[in-house]
């Protein structure tokens, strides 16, 4: 009620003041009930603007995903079973269709991480890679390596080290390694040399 007490004081103010006067004619009677009228008008424009939120929709605020900060660690050890995955130089049979058209004499990249592996929150996934027929920078090369998790910004190594990846958080995630040589594009070897793992990652 008090949003109202200031027009309604008014018009007991302008009745007061109407009836204590002497009578007019019609016509000045009517210009005296203009102020009245106004007043009366504006009281539900007085309702309707004091409560702004009145038709607002209530808005629920989702807690985002937390985001994944990944850190490089000292490569887990690997068994040695899980590291035979790689082409022999000298032999005719290859481990996957991946290697098909690999010419083994040209500078190629291996993964050694099975695809669709799967991992719980707080492991380590080991990168664990290596370099054919080519040097790296740190080796006195011009051949790079380039990681990217899941289409976040590339990450360079310049070391032929397998290294761990740390902060992962659950859900499906790829790994993607290239072989970058010295005019900055990936250095193709067959259908190689650009190696894509998925893994999952569940929680504890």
């Amino acid at each position: 009620m008090t949003k109202f007490k200031a027009p309604i004081i008014a018009l007991l103010f302008l009745v007061k003041r109407t009836k204590s006067k002497r009578p007019r004619a019609k016509s000045e009677g009517l210009l005296t009930l203009r102020p009245l009228l106004f007043a009366l008008c504006s009281l539900p424009l007085l309702g309707c603007s004091s409560n702004e939120n009145a038709h607002t929709t209530a808005t629920t605020f989702v807690q985002p995903p937390p985001r994944q900060v990944l850190t490089v660690v000292p490569a887990p050890s690997t068994p040695e079973p899980e590291r035979s995955a790689s082409p022999t130089r000298g032999g005719s049979s290859l481990a996957t269709d991946e290697y098909i058209g690999v010419d083994l004499q040209k500078p190629l990249l291996l993964f050694n991480l099975p695809n669709g592996k799967s991992f719980c929150s707080g492991d380590i996934v080991g990168i664990d890679f290596s370099v054919r027929n080519a040097k790296l920078r740190a080796e006195g090369g011009e051949f790079r390596v380039r990681y990217i998790v899941d289409d976040e910004d590339a990450k360079w190594v310049d070391n032929p080290q397998p290294f761990g990846l740390s902060g992962w958080v659950p859900g499906k995630h790829t790994i993607r390694l290239e072989l970058i040589g010295p005019d900055g594009w990936p250095y193709r070897n067959g259908n190689h040399n650009i190696v894509t793992r998925e893994i999952s990652v569940e929680a504890n």
